[in-house]
């Protein structure tokens, strides 16, 4: 796979956006790990992504969006390859690049993204925080209103909260079901049915509510279309059969070790190994289960590590 092409049409605020298409058109065609080149091609090609935001106060408005947005796909790439530092870094710039042109829709997706980083990465606290900054003095939209409770559902229950956690993602289901609002930012599109149903399945999961977690992941796995990032439902389904539903773990465990090598998500494949890892150790497990995780693993293993990156 190429890198980014035509670096003299990258520059301008059309140059930027054309940029951020190309990213998301190879993230949704290859993954996020095999887009990795191409974002360190982005950060030489558009130079206003490099150096102190800063100094770049005062430029046009729309140019600066434009480069907010852009930083907010990359953070968002580079968390979904398992590059957290420099996802981060990548993170902190679109803040303060929608700070300067006052984006705050930029500015609020980009908190959400970092949320969920740090509840990733086992910082549920700081996930809370951060979560909390998304609000302001004006009541949010049904959509991202959703989005804050889920973030706040994730970290509450890896804090141990277990009823306030599953309070919060009942509320993220009810404002969603409240519909979609004229005050929407565009970016609220991907907040679907199935979307929902993988996050309250997951946040149920992390409670160990196995009985209302699996169907809710088994929607969320096995609905049409969305996002090459949503196999992480899979994964997290494949994580809550491994309790003891030995038959089904092993019918999705093949399913999902075929898929596995080719997967562009390193969350994803953090998790079917930590899944693979566990149940090849649990000697109540049947031993054909036993053998699929060791396969799993070795599929895992011979998948390409991705390239360092330092945007």
């Amino acid at each position: 796979m190429g890198g980014i092409e035509k670096p003299m049409e990258d520059r301008g605020t059309e140059g930027v956006i054309r940029v951020q298409r190309r990213l998301l058109a190879l993230e949704a065609a290859h993954g996020a790990r095999a887009v990795v080149p191409a974002l360190r091609d982005a950060v030489r090609r558009v130079p206003e992504l490099s150096g102190d935001p800063a100094s770049l106060h005062g430029q046009d408005r729309d140019l600066l969006a434009a480069l907010a947005g852009l930083c907010e796909v990359i953070g968002w790439l580079l968390f979904d390859a398992g590059l957290h530092g420099p996802a981060r870094r990548a993170n902190a710039r679109a803040l303060a690049l929608a700070d300067l042109c006052g984006d705050r829709w930029t500015g609020r997706l980009v908190l959400l993204n970092h949320s969920m980083l740090q509840t990733h990465t086992g910082r549920p606290r700081a996930a809370l925080e951060t979560a909390s900054r998304v609000r302001g003095p004006r009541p949010l939209p049904p959509r991202i209103d959703a989005l804050v409770l889920i973030r706040r559902a994730h970290a509450t229950a890896l804090l141990g909260g277990h009823r306030e956690a599953a309070e919060l993602i009942g509320r993220a289901r009810g404002r969603f079901l409240d519909g979609v609002s004229r005050h929407d930012p565009p970016w609220a599109w991907w907040l679907d049915g199935a979307e929902l149903l993988g996050h309250e399945g997951w946040v149920l999961a992390r409670l160990r509510r196995w009985d209302r977690a699996i169907p809710l992941l088994q929607a969320a796995a096995t609905a049409p279309g969305g996002p090459a990032y949503r196999d992480l439902f899979g994964a997290e389904l494949l994580s809550g059969l491994a309790a003891g539903a030995w038959r089904d773990a092993e019918e999705l465990l093949v399913d999902l070790a075929d898929r596995a090598a080719h997967t562009g998500s390193a969350r994803t494949a953090e998790s079917l190994a930590a899944t693979a890892l566990a149940l090849r150790r649990r000697a109540a497990a049947p031993a054909s289960l036993r053998d699929g995780a060791a396969h799993l693993l070795q599929v895992l293993s011979a998948r390409e590590r991705p390239p360092a990156a330092r945007p």
